[in-house]
């Protein structure tokens, strides 16, 4: 059986630093001292945190759906494992946003933080790019066997391209080390999960959707 990789390293990193999250040395007539710098409520570290961990929700309840939807060990190994990373990759961003008081949810359309703002509203439930509609996921939901693994499978690699996508901007725009270092851990390991979905897909007689 394939083993599913997760990004326990950048995870156990970033919990490690959440109590020194980034600092920058000033002069001061005494010697050097270190001046905490927290993000604001419209930054890139913050707009990251709270789109992120809307985006993981979803991936979380359709891997827990799919579990119950069919008995076949690899599916259910791998919902098991992008339900757990991305449940605790979800707290951390939460987390954060706690650490440094700001709120979890913005009056801002999402993706503002990425110049995305003006994006139409999402279909059907679907507020990010990649995230399934209100009725996938009641489809999800509905389906069992071989059709609820491979809806899951197509659903999910659409998700990560979503979520690459967005962690690809806070690699580029964040300025927080750890989060920037757990978004590089999202890419890598989304990137891997797609290439064993079209795998998963392949030997179902299926594809991704895109």
């Amino acid at each position: 059986m394939r083993h599913i990789g997760l990004i326990a390293g950048a995870a156990a990193a970033a919990l490690v630093a959440t109590g020194a999250i980034t600092y920058a040395v000033a002069e001061d007539s005494g010697g050097a001292r270190y001046v905490a710098k927290t993000p604001t409520a419209g930054s890139a570290d913050a707009g990251f945190a709270r789109d992120m961990a809307v985006h993981h929700q979803q991936a979380v309840e359709m891997s827990f759906i799919v579990r119950d939807r069919t008995t076949d060990t690899e599916v259910r190994h791998l919902a098991y494992d992008i339900a757990q990373t991305q449940a605790n990759q979800r707290g951390m961003l939460l987390g954060w946003l706690d650490l440094w008081e700001l709120p979890k949810v913005s009056a801002d359309p999402p993706m503002t933080w990425m110049g995305m703002g003006d994006m139409p509203a999402g279909e059907d439930g679907a507020l990010m790019p990649g995230m399934a509609t209100n009725s996938e996921m009641r489809k999800l939901g509905e389906l069992g066997g071989r059709q609820a693994e491979v809806l899951y499978l197509q659903l999910m690699t659409d998700h990560h391209k979503g979520g690459v996508h967005m962690a690809e901007g806070c690699v580029a725009r964040c300025t927080v080390v750890v989060e920037k270092r757990l978004a590089r851990g999202m890419v890598a390991s989304q990137r891997s999960e797609m290439r064993l979905m079209a795998d998963m897909l392949k030997e179902r007689g299926a594809a991704p959707r895109s």
